[in-house]
């Protein structure tokens, strides 16, 4: 029988009395026995990482990330010693002593799995590896453990494709990716246990519809498409043109087709029958902005009909993690801080953001690198390429590369307005030879799509600007930020067919607002719509004129593509008026300015042909040239890592100084409907069956991001309250006082001392 759980004797050194982890009830014959935990994540860490031919390191890092808990002072901390343990560090040890260079790799993995990875030597949050591997107050192990532990004599790391100016940017790569591996091992079979234990069924059953299947179902949807009139058949010959493509060798793909060409079902169907053809695993879509995700993904679900809500993952708004203790890192794997809602991108196809995709490939923390594996076998689409931040461009180049490179994916640059990317444009760029374009004749193409004419209207003030909005019926105007679309709504309200969109409204609102907008536009009705950036990117509508503030090229051209979007009218008559705002108050910030001063010339230049091919050539070119290559990596991320040593990795700085969005956004969930309500309730008084995932994703749509001030502000104010916290922390945040959220504008945060019992109106 074994002993009680509040017996603090040391173990006999049998291996039934090393446990990985503990039941709640304290009852030990119900306890994770350690050799068990450490071979489960040993054998599902290798699959894993079969996909890019890491599976033996996998392996030994899987069996030696909780080696540390053959020690007498783990063991009486399961059992309920308060003290806290560093169980990480042993294994880390071991793997370098046993396996020198390739070790080293391993070492930051094992040592970081429920902290995240730190630097390898130097200052940061989290100490040092180099540090912990000096430790000589370790609790020492208990030999039992080579009994059960068998590691293989030596350890060979996959051969990498070099890339002569990247040896370490590579090796911290694969580090990572390793790390991914690990980390989903350990956080499945420890669910799997916990839930084992409840007598629930973990939620990963794997049965996702094959990619076979998906694409039957496209090509049964795609055949019901209209092939005749206005721009179908330039349509139907980019997609044909496109799939055909798709016999090419996995590696690096441009999609250049002019905003309206079908980009977004042409793209579908090439990674489809590319990833078929040669055994890829799922496909992912890399989208600049959240509006844009929604759409996408409901653009899927509905070619793949019934399939498309089991097939498709949205995933573009981590809900709040709470790091563990740190003091007590090991709690991070407690059955508490198991039902974080961490996504793996295990589904056939996943549709995130580029904050998300490109943020996880340079992250620390496991719940940001867990899926990062399946990244790997994968075809990668990254739609709206230009819109990559020109300060971190070149490490987000160098990570694309190396996707192609080393992992077996095949990555699109999918855009319009197509970057130029390719060396020796800057430092470190894209082999133009490697590159191969999908489209037919991008710039016949373009030609073909031209429908609209643009030009620069000079200076508007506000009062000029909502002029032109009164003597149009059908009219878009975009400016450069909230608060100025908000006061050009307010000075047009009162006219028919006046809407607004804010990414201050949740998605489901967002989506609502479009399909009225659709609705006015097909029935010829009046409609004028005043926007951010947020409607450029793919939002399928189609208005006779359209109004930019000044901005980037690539910025004008999606602009454009909300104009006459079906050619359905004449060019001459479809106009894109390009504007300077007079008011300092809605002045662009200072990044925005460049790319606009750079569009400016670029116009001034090519006054007949503004959006053609050799204008955004000249515009790229010239915004690159205005930066400078250093500019290009703006925290010197490349520069950190030539110079470091396998032994002085700067994983923690990478991730703490890759922040693709500066100021840091709050996710706030809006009680917007019904189903929002009872996914709320659910999360109060229910399990979840299987895990918290569903019932996260139930909730995406109805999140707002809010600026850190913005959300403390509210949450200060008593406007926003954890969910359930003694469940979940401050995981989940709910807006509690509704009459916050406005129908007309979303979300205001700025006068929160100002909520009453009695409905707002701005």
């Amino acid at each position: 029988m074994p002993p009680d759980h509040t017996d603090h004797a040391s173990p006999a050194g049998n291996s039934s009395d090393f446990f990985a982890h503990s039941s709640p009830d304290g009852d030990r014959s119900r306890w994770q026995p350690l050799v068990e935990h450490l071979r489960s994540a040993g054998d599902l860490a290798a699959q894993r990482a079969t996909i890019f031919g890491a599976e033996a390191a996998a392996r030994v890092q899987g069996e030696l990330h909780d080696l540390g808990k053959y020690t007498d002072a783990f063991q009486r901390r399961l059992a309920g010693d308060a003290r806290s343990v560093d169980h990480s560090t042993w294994g880390a040890k071991v793997a370098v002593e046993r396996y020198k260079a390739a070790g080293q790799l391993l070492a930051y993995g094992i040592a970081g799995h429920h902290a995240g990875l730190a630097n390898g030597q130097g200052e940061g949050e989290r100490t040092a590896l180099a540090t912990r591997l000096l430790d000589s107050e370790l609790e020492p192990l208990h030999p039992v453990w080579e009994q059960e532990i068998r590691l293989p004599a030596e350890l060979a790391l996959p051969r990498l494709k070099a890339h002569p100016q990247r040896k370490q940017f590579q090796h911290a790569f694969f580090t990572r990716m390793l790390f991914s591996c690990l980390v989903d091992a350990d956080f499945i079979d420890t669910e799997r246990y916990y839930l084992e234990l409840s007598g629930k069924v973990p939620a990963r059953t794997g049965a996702y519809p094959s990619l076979e299947t998906l694409r039957a179902q496209l090509n049964a949807y795609l055949q019901g498409l209209p092939r005749e009139g206005d721009v179908n058949p330039v349509r139907t010959r980019i997609l044909d043109h496109v799939r055909s493509m798709s016999e090419c060798t996995p590696g690096l793909f441009s999609l250049t087709v002019p905003t309206g060409g079908g980009k977004t079902l042409a793209s579908l169907a090439f990674a489809l029958d590319h990833a078929i053809r040669h055994g890829l695993r799922r496909v992912i879509f890399v989208i600049p902005f959240t509006s844009v995700v929604e759409q996408n993904a409901a653009v899927f679900r509905r070619a793949l009909g019934t399939l498309g809500d089991i097939a498709v993952l949205e995933h573009h708004s981590a809900f709040v993690e709470q790091p563990p203790p740190r003091e007590d890192p090991e709690k991070y794997q407690s059955f508490k801080k198991l039902r974080l809602a961490m996504e793996n991108w295990d589904a056939p196809i996943v549709v995130t953001t580029a904050v998300q995709f490109f943020e996880s490939l340079f992250a620390a923390r496991p719940s940001q690198c867990r899926k990062l594996h399946n990244t790997a076998g994968s075809v990668v689409v990254i739609d709206e390429a230009q819109t990559m931040p020109l300060k971190l461009l070149r490490p987000c180049v160098a990570a694309i590369d190396e996707l192609a490179r080393n992992y077996r994916s095949s990555v699109v640059l999918c855009t319009a307005t197509q970057p130029a990317l390719e060396a020796p444009r800057f430092e470190g760029g894209l082999d133009n030879n490697e590159v191969r374009e999908l489209a037919p004749d991008p710039p016949r193409l373009y030609k073909e799509l031209e429908r609209v004419r643009v030009r620069h209207v000079g200076t508007l003030d506000d009062a000029a600007l909502a002029g032109h909005l009164r003597t149009r019926d059908q009219v878009l105007c975009i400016v450069n930020n909230r608060r100025h679309a908000r006061a050009m709504y307010q000075a047009i309200i009162d006219l028919p067919g006046a809407r607004h969109l804010s990414t201050l409204m949740c998605a489901k609102h967002r989506s609502q607002v479009l399909e009225e907008i659709r609705g006015l536009l097909e029935a010829r009705q009046p409609c004028r719509l005043v926007a951010t950036s947020l409607i450029e990117a793919g939002v399928d509508v189609d208005f006779s004129t359209v109004l930019r503030a000044e901005a980037g090229l690539d910025s004008i051209a999606q602009a454009a593509g909300r104009c006459n979007r079906e050619g359905r009218r004449s060019s001459e008559t479809s106009e894109v008026l390009v504007f300077a705002t007079a008011n300092e108050d809605w002045a662009p910030p200072a990044e925005l300015k460049q790319y606009a001063q750079a569009a400016r010339e670029v116009l001034r230049r090519h006054e007949q042909d503004p959006l053609g091919p050799q204008a955004i050539a000249e515009y790229f070119r010239l915004l690159y040239w205005q930066q400078g290559s250093d500019a290009l990596d703006a925290h010197n991320l490349m520069g950190l890592l030539r110079e470091s040593r396998l032994d002085s990795l700067p994983m923690e700085t990478l991730a703490t100084k890759f922040q693709m969005i500066d100021n840091v956004q709050m996710p706030v969930i809006v009680p917007y409907n019904d189903e929002a309500r009872e996914a709320l309730a659910a999360l109060r008084f229910a399990e979840p069956k299987g895990g918290i995932g569903g019932l996260a994703r139930k909730l995406q749509p109805y999140l707002v991001q809010l600026p850190r001030q913005g959300f403390h502000a509210l949450r200060d104010a008593g406007a926003v309250q954890p969910v359930a916290a003694q469940k979940w922390g401050e995981q989940f945040m709910e807006l509690v006082h509704e009459d916050l959220y406005d129908l007309r504008f979303g979300l205001d945060w700025r006068n929160p001392s100002f909520v009453q019992a009695d409905r707002l109106h701005w």
